[in-house]
């Protein structure tokens, strides 16, 4: 039973993924059913990228922006 509810997570997951609504533009997923931080990107060879519908995927976005930024400023400082 257990691989049943997995398998219709996966089939789900696939199905959002497939769904034209949820691609902003054509390449951001915007889709705020679906929890993951990075889902694949509609190309999933090419890697994944950002669920913007998930308030933390983006702040996962603005500390990936922050902590190179203050890197350099503290490096310029020292």
């Amino acid at each position: 039973m257990m691989k049943d509810n997995e398998e219709q997570s996966k089939e789900t997951l696939e199905k959002w993924h497939k769904d034209p609504k949820n691609w902003q533009w054509g390449i951001f997923y915007f889709n705020k059913d679906d929890k993951r931080l990075l889902p694949p990107k509609r190309i999933e060879r090419m890697g994944y990228t950002v669920n913007f519908a998930n308030p933390t995927s983006i702040l996962f976005i603005v500390a990936l922006c922050l902590i190179p930024t203050l890197l350099i400023m503290l490096l310029k400082v020292i």
